[in-house]
């Protein structure tokens, strides 16, 4: 036989009701920061590696905020696919990127890419 006392803390009903609309009322003003906060969640940052870096510094290799962020919505796509290495073309540069660490491992321009061979690569990735 159990000879436990449990307490637990009740609330009335008309308290909890109205705490609810209360919360109704803060949430839909937090809807808009909702799917800036949903993006960030669903799209992880690119990480770019010492290599890679010291490769876009000597290649004079810049890619704009917004290349970096459709290269993140289409790496989350290619991870989904089962690719890890992934070689992303785009205008200017050539990138070899680690799909599952969301890492870009080196980077060269589209010029210097045309007389190269990639290896250990599963998918690409081409950016018009």
């Amino acid at each position: 036989m159990n000879n436990r006392v449990h307490v637990y803390q009740t609330h009335p009903l008309s308290l909890a009701q109205k705490q609810n609309k209360a919360g109704t009322n803060h949430q839909l003003n937090k809807t808009d920061n909702f799917h800036e906060i949903l993006k960030n969640v669903t799209i992880p940052e690119l990480r770019v590696s010492k290599h890679a870096q010291k490769r876009l510094d000597e290649r004079n290799i810049s890619l704009q905020s917004s290349e970096w962020t459709r290269i993140g919505e289409l790496l989350k796509d290619a991870r989904a696919k089962g690719i890890n290495d992934s070689l992303v073309l785009t205008n200017d540069a050539a990138l070899i990127i680690n799909a599952k660490n969301n890492t870009v491992i080196t980077a060269m321009d589209r010029t210097e890419a045309k007389s190269q061979i990639f290896t250990n690569i599963n998918g690409t990735i081409i950016l018009d």
